[in-house]
């Protein structure tokens, strides 16, 4: 999930570092801009207190051992703090109401750095001028992105390109086949679902014009059960291709996928040498690669509150896109897309608005 606008799963993720990103279409660094009044980074990164250590503080809305996006967060940050001997403290599956509670408790823990996993848990924020959290540095995996002010640093993306490059994957899939009906299984009717949803249609008939798309809210992204029963309603009304836009319960709906023959995308990391469950698209947005370069910044005291940095498609290694058994030009193609977006030859949100 631009995460999970795509607040919750668009986190939804990485890369200076593409921990878990595969080859993207582009290169280069992300562009920063500025948000607030402070765009300098805090001093005594990253034992911001003083105290001898650096602790993080993670807090994510998602189960991070899903094997995918959430757990992608944390497994990176682990990968970063065990390297340079800081400790990460995790707090998961947060309801988003306790989240302003939950931030005022690690502030009281001396964390040096909060790191807010999804957009959803943004109300955690209004902590942060609060006394006890006084010089703690925060990040946020924006996804569409957080209205910024000085006290953090966020990653933002675009849902619209990550999730038509992932519609135009799946429309290349569908020409394959002969297929023209796609599926679109994801948790609660949340806008930037539906956004994506929008986004993933517009980049299937970009392909196949004819197709149809059959869309099902299930209200929860890690039920499995819910999920899977979606999925059979779906195959009964012929879908050939498969989209869960899920958390916990992605690998579910695959395996049932994988058994019916249906190829099936992921949301946010890459899956493509997974051999227990099979996907035939990765798309990568995963939060934990846009973390990763954000941590390798807080090591090296760069890291700036009062700033988001944007990640394109198309330009940067993720987010991208790729077939991962891909025949023919069928790759090619879909970097060209990719490409298109970041030089601005293709106008993604105007395709996917039908204005183009």
């Amino acid at each position: 999930m631009n995460t999970p606008a795509r607040t919750v799963l668009t986190i939804a993720v990485a890369p200076a570092l593409l921990l878990t990103a595969c080859g993207g279409s582009g290169s280069g660094a992300p562009q920063d801009k500025a948000g607030g009044s402070s765009t300098t980074a805090t001093k005594g990164q990253p034992d911001v207190n003083g105290d001898g250590k650096v602790v993080i503080g993670v807090m994510s809305p998602g189960d991070t051992h899903d094997n995918g996006y959430y757990q992608s967060f944390v497994d990176d940050a682990n990968g970063i703090a065990k390297t340079n001997g800081w400790e990460i403290r995790t707090i998961d599956k947060l309801n988003p109401a306790d989240a302003v509670n939950q931030a005022r408790n690690l502030c009281r823990q001396r964390v040096d750095l909060i790191a807010v996993a999804a957009s959803e848990l943004k109300d955690a924020l209004t902590a942060a001028p609060e006394p006890q959290c006084k010089g703690v540095n925060w990040y946020v995996n924006g996804g569409g992105g957080v209205q910024q002010n000085e006290y953090f640093t966020q990653s933002q993306d675009t849902v619209n390109q990550s999730l038509y490059a992932a519609g135009y994957a799946a429309g290349l899939l569908l020409e394959k086949s002969g297929g023209a009906k796609g599926g679109y299984i994801t948790g609660p009717e949340l806008d930037f679902a539906k956004q994506a949803a929008k986004a993933f249609k517009a980049g299937m008939r970009a392909v196949v014009p004819e197709a149809e798309m059959v869309t099902t809210y299930t209200g929860d992204f890690d039920d499995s059960a819910k999920a899977k029963e979606a999925f059979e309603a779906q195959k009964a009304q012929g879908i050939k291709v498969v989209y869960p836009y899920l958390g916990g319960a992605t690998d579910a709906v695959t395996q049932q996928a994988n058994a019916a023959g249906i190829p099936a995308l992921t949301p946010g990391t890459d899956r493509c040498a997974d051999t227990t469950t099979k996907y035939a698209v990765s798309v990568v947005f995963s939060p934990g690669a846009y973390f990763a370069a954000a941590l390798q910044d807080f090591q090296k005291g760069t890291l700036k509150m009062g700033t988001a940095r944007v990640w394109k498609m198309g330009v940067d290694p993720v987010p991208t896109v790729r077939i991962c058994a891909a025949e023919g030009d069928q790759q090619t193609r879909l970097d060209r897309v990719m490409k298109d977006m970041g030089t601005g030859k293709l106008d993604v949100d105007a395709a996917v608005d039908g204005t183009r």
